[in-house]
């Protein structure tokens, strides 16, 4: 059972290539992300999956599994019954997919297994509560803390500098979701031990942040909401015309405006969250 139409038919496709491909391979198919915490977006959102195999698939075969999937939104990693027994800090890289593309080795973290521990969407397999999925709140925390700094913070000074991609990027709508709301489960997360959406997260914003937030936080829900900032020079461009376009759809009066809000709430909401574990 999958939450929406397009997922279904994604879900079936990649199914119906990976059993012509290898038959039994795929014991179990969840779905966690955006699919999973009711927050799923047809257009601006991937599909995040984790497969599960009984033993370290063949990754030539994934490989062409996902050449023939194409450019699908698919995006998750292969795991097998035992990697989810244990604490997924003490693995290596595992086969996965990213951007429509298969990567013989992805990076795993403690979100995967706790999200689909407590809202996997099943397509494939037993459902979670059925079978052993590891689980430890401190090592969530700890590694949540730590990505504030290793992912976050770092995104966040390379946005801040106009010669660089990001820079450039953050004047349009997809990076002030991303970001905005990135730093904000982050601090959901050292606040509740639990996960949550985007969406979720921003209005957890609205709640935990002064009202200096409050503009740049419901900027980002808007721009959620609404499903069209998409990561390209396109998404950019038509992002960049709600600042100037009639009608306005921005609440801000140009997009640098907008830009510095980002960024001086991101460093703001990443002391804060490192305050929540500090205070554990």
């Amino acid at each position: 059972m999958t939450p929406h139409p397009k997922i279904e038919a994604i879900v079936e496709t990649y199914l119906s290539l990976a059993d012509a491909e290898a038959p039994g391979l795929i014991e179990g198919l969840y779905l966690e992300g955006s699919a999973a915490l009711d927050d799923y977006h047809p257009a601006t959102s991937d599909v995040d999956f984790v497969a599960v195999t009984s033993a370290a698939p063949p990754v030539e075969v994934l490989a062409r599994v996902h050449a023939s999937l194409g450019a699908h939104p698919f995006e998750g990693v292969y795991l097998t019954w035992d990697d989810l027994r244990g604490d997924p800090c003490e693995l290596d890289a595992r086969p996965g997919a990213q951007a429509g593309r298969f990567e013989p080795r992805r990076g795993v973290n403690p979100v995967i297994w706790h999200t689909l521990a407590h809202h996997g969407v099943t397509c494939r397999g037993p459902k979670p509560g059925e079978f052993d999925i590891w689980s430890d709140p401190d090592v969530l925390a700890a590694w949540t803390d730590d990505n504030l700094d290793r992912y976050w913070r770092r995104l966040v000074s390379r946005a801040a500098s106009p010669v660089r991609p990001w820079g450039l990027a953050a004047l349009g709508g997809y990076a002030t979701v991303w970001i905005v709301t990135g730093v904000s489960r982050l601090h959901y997360t050292l606040a509740t031990g639990e996960v949550t959406s985007k969406t979720g997260a921003a209005r957890h914003a609205l709640e935990a942040f002064p009202g200096r937030w409050q503009r740049v936080v419901r900027e980002a829900l808007r721009l959620r909401e609404e499903d069209d900032a998409q990561p390209t020079f396109g998404g950019l461009l038509s992002g960049l015309g709600e600042d100037f376009g009639t009608p306005r759809r921005s609440l801000y009066g140009s997009p640098f405006d907008r830009r510095r809000d980002v960024l001086d709430f991101a460093g703001q909401a990443i002391e804060a969250a490192h305050a929540l574990y500090a205070a554990r």
